[in-house]
């Protein structure tokens, strides 16, 4: 019996101890595996950094040694034969057309500082994505907000393609307000309201049928947070839906609450179906008032309400002076329309802000 009872000791030991071993020997392989990752990664953009820098270099010689003061038939020859002879020894990376890929990367970008603060994290994909948008000012936009929010080329690309920039309000900004503010971000890291919040926000992905309500709004957004968190830009974190507040016995209910962690905020959103009304303004006030009394944290900045509208009230807007206070009004698509509409639809709100802006300085 004692031999018996020994013996199932042992195996039980046994089977310890071999469990044991295959939990180490697991976590071992995943330490491994990390190590390996991360010198993959490390070396993958030790690559990118040294080609995008040598592919500014070229550029660079190209644009000085080759086009300056020359004719525009001389250079294309002398691109042309030097695509010839690198393609021979280096491979088809130097062809003719990337070789003018090049030359606007360093004419569109001519500071190398600026270009060695942009490479580590942008690839050269981005650039190309980049270097021929015509307007300066919505390039560097385009740059600086794709190094800090760490895009994709993907993501880029839908940006673009989706007119983030005419829908910020630095867009409509005079050009040496909207400079400086760039100018802040590749300097500091410092993001300020108007590069966050955009006007309309596109929410296509939300998939809502032509009647909805309020109510679906919000569920379709915390459906598809992820997405709608893209769309309102890297940074916001969501806190909670439906937040309560009890003032005078009596409940308000915020629709949603995010926290910006760049702005240090929290941000409050409430979601209309119809056009902006004066009256949801006193409402936001009294949101946010509360907010700063109850939830704002030590070192945080003051909240900032967001309204997002089916339809903005521009007149009203102006009259009740929101650019003075905390309070964002934007309107929400619920289909993307064509770009050419898009295009009208935004040259003509940035054409309106500035006369506004311009008025006000009288």
């Amino acid at each position: 019996m004692k031999k018996k009872t020994l013996t199932k000791r042992k195996k039980k030991q046994n089977a310890e101890r071999k469990s044991e071993v295959v939990i180490s020997v697991s976590k071992f392989y995943r330490d491994i595996r990390y190590l390996i990752d991360e010198a993959r990664r490390s070396v993958a953009l030790a690559v990118n950094a040294g080609m995008t820098m040598l592919y500014w270099q070229i550029g660079k010689r190209i644009n000085d040694e080759v086009l300056k003061g020359k004719r525009a038939n001389y250079g294309e020859e002398i691109v042309s034969t030097l695509s010839r002879q690198l393609i021979d020894e280096y491979g088809s990376g130097f062809s003719s057309k990337n070789l003018r890929h090049m030359m606007r990367f360093a004419y569109v970008f001519p500071d190398e500082q600026i270009v060695s603060t942009l490479w580590r994290q942008l690839s050269w994909s981005h650039f190309k994505e980049i270097i021929y948008i015509k307007n300066k000012l919505k390039c560097d936009f385009y740059a600086e907000m794709c190094r800090v929010e760490q895009w994709s080329v993907r993501t880029l690309r839908k940006k673009i393609d989706s007119m983030l920039f005419e829908r910020t309000a630095i867009s409509r900004k005079p050009k040496k307000l909207a400079e400086k503010e760039l100018v802040d971000l590749r300097v500091d890291n410092k993001v300020s309201p108007d590069l966050v919040f955009r006007d309309p926000y596109v929410l296509d992905f939300l998939n809502l049928k032509d009647t909805y309500s309020e109510f679906d709004l919000e569920t379709a957004i915390l459906r598809e947070l992820e997405s709608f968190i893209l769309e309102l830009g890297v940074g916001f974190t969501f806190v909670t839906r439906q937040k309560r507040m009890t003032i005078d016995n009596e409940d308000f209910h915020l629709d949603l609450l995010f926290y910006h962690r760049k702005l240090k905020r929290l941000v409050a959103v409430e979601l209309k179906l119809g056009k902006f009304k004066a009256a949801y303004k006193g409402q936001m006030e009294l949101y946010l008032r509360w907010l700063k009394k109850h939830e704002m944290e030590e070192n945080e900045n003051d909240p900032l309400g967001l309204i997002l509208c089916a339809e903005g009230s521009h007149e009203q807007v102006e009259l009740l002076e929101l650019h003075k206070s905390s309070i964002k009004i934007a309107e929400y698509l619920t289909e993307l329309p064509p770009k050419t509409l898009l295009e009208k639809k935004l040259h003509t709100a940035i054409q309106k802000t500035r006369t506004f802006m311009k008025q006000r300085e009288k």
